[in-house]
């Protein structure tokens, strides 16, 4: 959904939008895939994932053809999306054997990859490397370290609920209290 509308909010054609949809929808997932050497990439493997997308896409375009998109509506649905994409991302790690630290990375990859590519493609610096944006990258990385050190103490399932539930509230969280990362700024010298 939100690929559907970032290219929408770019007047980009139909084409244009579901193109985006999808490297928004599928990116970080077959990222992630090749990186671990999936055996096959998940999206091709179960087309079911394009026909969803697609499927999101066109009820994309028509619900905001009628009416103008719920700005906090989509903060939380995105929220969940992050949570959701990123701790399933680590849990096809761990599946792989990796070491936790790869885990950590392919579950990030899997939640943000997408979305900075969706931000790339239409000329936007992304979501999650701006300062000024609430924290995102990292409430999916505690997430996913909370998965980790739970998976042994508590049954697999549940672990990846809490991971899930600690990665969505940290990114609500971020949102309603404006919680940022620090900014990493630098001075440009000019030469006289």
């Amino acid at each position: 959904m939100s690929g559907a509308l970032a290219a929408g909010y770019k007047g980009f054609d139909w084409v244009g939008v579901v193109l985006i949809a999808l490297v928004t929808a599928l990116g970080g997932g077959t990222v992630r895939d090749v990186l671990i050497d999936r055996e096959t990439v998940f999206w091709i493997s179960d087309p079911n994932y394009v026909w969803v997308t697609l499927l999101a896409a066109g009820l994309t375009l028509v619900y905001t053809h009628y009416l103008k998109p719920p700005s906090k509506t989509l903060l939380v649905a995105d929220a969940l999306g992050l949570a959701l994409f990123s701790l399933v991302g680590a849990q096809i790690a761990v599946g792989h054997n990796v070491a936790p630290v790869i885990v950590v990375l392919m579950g990030a990859i899997t939640g943000v990859v997408g979305g900075v590519l969706r931000d790339i493609l239409v000329n936007e610096i992304p979501l999650v490397c701006r300062s000024t944006e609430a924290i995102y990258t990292f409430a999916a990385v505690i997430g996913i370290v909370v998965y980790l050190a739970c998976r042994h103490l508590l049954d697999e399932q549940l672990a990846l609920a809490l991971g899930m539930l600690v990665a969505a509230a940290l990114r609500m969280a971020g949102i309603y209290w404006n919680l940022r990362l620090p900014a990493f700024r630098l001075e440009l010298e000019v030469d006289k």
